[in-house]
C-alpha cells in the first residue's frame, strides 16, 4: 500500500507553474491531492505500541523507516508521530516514538 494510493490524481494547469510546464514540454502537470492527515489524540497514541529511539548526529528518518518497517518511504510517519517536519527540524539529543505496528498507525493518522 502507497502513501496516496487512495488520494486523486490531478491535474494542474496554473499559471504558477508556467515555467516549469514550458521546460518540460507539457501542457499541464499531474499531481496527487494533498493527503489530509489526522493529529492523533493521546488515547489513541497510548494503544500503539511504539519504541524509543535517541536522535544522535548521522541519524535518518529514512533509516529508521527501512528498518523498523522495511521500507524507507514510511520515514515520513515517524516524523510526523514526533511532531516534526523533516529530520532538520530534529536536534541532537531529541526523544522519538517510533510506532512499531505501520498499519495501526497509518489508520492513526488517517491514510488507511
Amino acid at each position: 500500500m502507497g502513501r496516496y494510493d487512495k488520494y486523486r490524481i490531478l491535474t494542474n494547469a496554473s499559471d504558477y507553474y508556467k515555467p516549469l510546464r514550458e521546460e518540460r514540454g507539457v501542457k499541464f502537470i499531474k499531481q496527487y491531492e494533498t493527503p489530509k492527515l489526522l493529529n492523533p489524540s493521546r488515547a489513541v497514541r497510548r494503544r500503539i505500541t511504539t519504541t524509543k529511539h535517541l536522535w544522535k548526529y548521522g541519524d535518518r528518518l529514512y533509516n529508521l523507516a527501512n528498518q523498523y518497517y522495511s521500507d524507507p518511504r514510511y520515514w515520513w510517519v515517524i516524523a510526523w508521530w514526533n511532531g516534526y517536519g523533516t529530520e532538520a527540524d530534529i536536534q541532537n539529543g531529541a526523544l522519538l516514538y517510533i510506532p512499531l505496528k505501520l498499519d495501526a498507525a497509518l489508520t492513526a493518522l488517517g491514510v488507511s
